[in-house]
């Protein structure tokens, strides 16, 4: 019997291991394709040669989205947005979910309610872009960031997490004189970097990723982010130019092959840093999830 339960356990175990290993192959197979599809050839691509390493290994690709250095200017628009939204998103979502994580706070009930109003009711893209342009943001980067200062469910999250701290922790800083914002700072948010480096992951790689709302409210080519000049240089090689050689510097490259070097290099920077806020991510969302 008990030869028969281990034999259970250790197949159970092992066809777990399989099924994990399937799932990360169908996950990281993709990115592999893209990958060696950017640094492959066009003969190669158009006759779908491609599969996990480059063919006829060429960097044309890469070299025609550097060409006319807007993709720098365009790279240093989306680190900018990136940094100053993210700044702004932590800053505003720890003043809103400190005090609401706080049972003494007057009017708490009527407060946690309104906020999750905006979670589930908007007022929809039209009135919002009047909004936006009666204030005269338009064409700043402050219509990005203004309207999107706090996202209603990481600051629940965060809340989530703050009321799972030890009141006893605050009672003894009160009594050796600290005051709120001392003991906010001092005290909450360093026991509080799991899920501060989580939120700061999810608040950034939004920024990195924002498209929509910055082709709505950016007009000037100097102020585009990454994401909407990327897609404008691929709309631009259309496959006539490049079967012609014109407007690419009589270059030897495909669509297909634009868009993965335009993927990768997109994506890199978020890659980059992910493992170094790895650690943090499942453990502060967990605890913030679970204690809520």
């Amino acid at each position: 019997m008990k030869a028969k339960a281990e034999f259970s356990s250790v197949f159970f175990r092992w066809l777990n291991y399989i099924a994990l290993a399937l799932f990360a192959a169908a996950t990281v197979f993709p990115f592999i394709n893209i990958i060696a599809t950017s640094f492959s050839g066009s003969r190669a691509i158009s006759g779908g040669e491609v599969f996990l390493w480059p063919v006829d290994f060429n960097l044309d690709a890469y070299r025609n989205l550097f060409d006319d250095g807007q993709l720098v200017v365009a790279m240093k628009n989306t680190v900018f947005i990136t940094v100053a939204g993210t700044a702004f998103n932590m800053l505003f979502t720890v003043l809103c979910a400190y005090p609401l994580s706080k049972s003494r706070l007057r009017g708490r009930n009527a407060i946690l309610m309104a906020v999750l109003f905006t979670m589930l009711f908007g007022g929809g893209m039209i009135p919002h872009f009047l909004l936006i342009n009666a204030l005269g943001l338009v064409n700043t980067y402050w219509a990005l960031w203004l309207p999107a200062l706090i996202s209603v469910y990481n600051m629940f999250v965060m809340k989530s997490f703050f009321e799972g701290l030890p009141e006893e922790v605050e009672e003894s800083a009160a009594i050796d004189g600290a005051n709120e914002l001392t003991i906010l700072w001092r005290i909450i948010l360093p026991l509080s970097m799991p899920v501060i480096a989580a939120l700061t992951l999810f608040y950034a790689v939004g920024w990195w990723n924002s498209y929509m709302n910055v082709l709505i409210y950016i007009q000037s080519t100097d102020k585009m982010s990454l994401m909407v000049r990327l897609y404008q240089m691929i709309e631009m090689v259309s496959p006539e130019l490049l079967k012609s050689g014109e407007g690419v510097g009589q270059i030897s490259i495909t669509p297909e092959g634009i868009r993965a070097a335009s993927i990768v290099f997109s994506i890199t920077p978020i890659l980059c840093v992910y493992p170094f806020l790895q650690k943090h991510f499942v453990k502060g969302v967990m605890l913030g999830s679970v204690k809520g």
